[in-house]
């Protein structure tokens, strides 16, 4: 074990901190900038990391991966529109809060829910990281078919409106979600011989589209009728958004609880990521909660739930890459390649035969959720000057921009800005007859797990399987609770 002095010396070095600075403006920077995800921004650090030590190379990709994360929160308040995936499932919630003038409380959250979800996910990842990758490795196909399942129901389960209508989106999701090539016999589907659809629709231009362009058509739309919304203008002070985000911490605190250990478990998934760990989160909290018609209208308890999730899940990812070699996300599947490119072997060893780096980067872990507060002030002090006093007539242009270069930088292809072009006039008609956005979008992410999973358990040819595992059952159970307790619960009551 290295002692925490070793620790420190390891890590108070020049180039690691200019390193950890550099990072954080640059996580910022695409967390905020809707399209940048989070996976595009580590691979681009990927040159440097050929240049730097183990120490400081790894450093820099935790460091603007935490920024980015948190960042995603920023566009979501002040546009509709979420900078990353992660910040999908609460865009809404923070939104409507800024248009009743609310901006700094939503924010106030994001800054510490972030902070505190991340910690306690560092917090597991030194103390009970084999403990936990033993238990995401006991997920079988099953297991991750009906996790799947479970986040499909509680997105229609939590949409604002007809749960028809909700479930009506979700299909939707879901048939998007088959187009390209079927992955377990390789049949073209929906694709009219277009080769460009072979690899299937994006995600991030779907979700650019309905959140952005339709915000766009929106704004122009409410421009030619005289009814455009005007954003209150908030000066926002950094005592006040601490002492804020830890009262609305303290006032749903079963919220941030649970938000937070969803977060650590399905960060510790292999390939599950903080962008369902946050729709999952925010789902149940909604299902659970006693004013389900307070979402989507800008109530804190589901940016609580939401935003301490997505945090909190990053350490998880951590937990099987370092444990088992295994990839928690897209993130950390770019960190083993440069453990593998310096050398370093990921196992149940790494904890005591390279304790000098293992540990120096859970405290830099530790470090770098703290720097959400005073970079992440920064950065909202910043973009609310531009988003809140540029007039529509410049921002609207100013955010088309951004909308299309975001969907350029994923795949560098023309056929993106087309798919995002559709999907923003299609999310515009959905949301002027009220239908919910939410559960198309997790049609879209989750829609081609649940296909994947269900082929590789239904192979086994024995429906059993299905329901023969505890872990299997457990989730089974979860489902149902989830459905029927909220249910129970209002009778009890009366």
């Amino acid at each position: 074990m290295v002692s925490f002095l070793e620790i420190l010396l390891n890590i108070l070095q020049p180039k690691i901190i200019v390193v950890m600075i550099l990072t954080a403006f640059y996580g910022l920077f695409i967390g905020a900038m809707p399209g940048l995800t989070a996976t595009m921004a580590a691979a681009l650090l990927i040159p440097f990391a050929f240049w730097l030590d183990p120490l400081t190379a790894l450093s820099m990709i935790i460091v603007m991966d935490v920024l980015a994360i948190f960042a995603g929160d920023i566009p979501s308040t002040f546009l509709r529109i979420p900078g990353t995936p992660a910040s999908a499932a609460y865009t809404q919630e923070m939104y409507e809060m800024t248009k009743k003038g609310r901006g700094q409380i939503a924010l106030s959250i994001s800054i510490m829910a972030s902070t505190l979800g991340g910690l306690l996910g560092v917090f597991v990842l030194w103390f009970f990281s084999p403990v936990l990758a033993q238990f995401a490795m006991g997920f079988s196909s099953a297991e991750f078919f009906w996790l799947a399942v479970l986040g499909l129901s509680t997105g229609v389960l939590a949409s604002s409106g007809s749960k028809l209508k909700g479930f009506i989106s979700l299909l939707m999701g879901l048939l998007i979600a088959t187009i390209g090539v079927d992955p377990l016999y390789q049949v073209q589907r929906f694709t009219f011989g277009n080769p460009e659809l072979y690899g299937g629709i994006g995600f991030i231009p779907v979700m650019i589209g309905l959140y952005g362009i339709s915000e766009v058509l929106r704004r122009m739309y409410n421009i030619g009728k005289g009814t455009h919304v005007i954003l209150p203008k908030v000066e926002y002070r950094l005592s006040e958004m601490i002492k804020g985000g830890l009262g609305s911490i303290k006032k749903y605190l079963m919220r941030f609880s649970m938000g937070s250990v969803i977060g650590v478990i399905i960060g510790a998934l292999p390939g599950a990521g903080a962008d369902i760990a946050a729709w999952l989160s925010y789902n149940i909290s909604y299902r659970f909660s006693r004013r389900k018609t307070d979402y989507g209208k800008g109530y804190e308890e589901g940016i609580v739930a939401g935003t301490s999730a997505n945090n909190a899940s990053l350490g998880g990812a951590w937990i099987p890459a370092l444990v088992f070699g295994i990839p928690g996300d897209s993130v950390t599947a770019i960190v083993l390649g440069i453990m593998m490119m310096k050398g370093i072997v990921p196992g149940p060893k790494i904890f005591t035969e390279r304790a000098d780096l293992v540990y120096p980067l859970i405290v830099i872990f530790f470090i770098a959720n703290l720097l959400i507060i005073p970079f992440g002030y920064m950065a909202i002090k910043g973009l609310a000057r531009i988003f809140l006093r540029t007039p529509d007539y410049l921002l609207v242009p100013l955010v088309l921009v951004f909308c299309i270069i975001g969907t350029y930088a994923v795949n560098y292809s023309v056929f993106d800005i087309l798919i995002m072009l559709i999907f923003g006039v299609i999310g515009f008609f959905m949301e002027e007859y009220r239908f919910s956005l939410a559960p198309m979008v997790l049609g879209i992410i989750l829609g081609p797990l649940t296909e994947q999973y269900f082929m590789m358990t239904a192979l086994k040819k024995d429906p059993m399987v299905f329901i023969s595992r505890p872990i299997s059952i457990s989730i089974i159970l979860t489902m149902i609770l989830i459905w029927i307790a909220p249910i129970v619960a209002k009778k009890l009551r009366k």
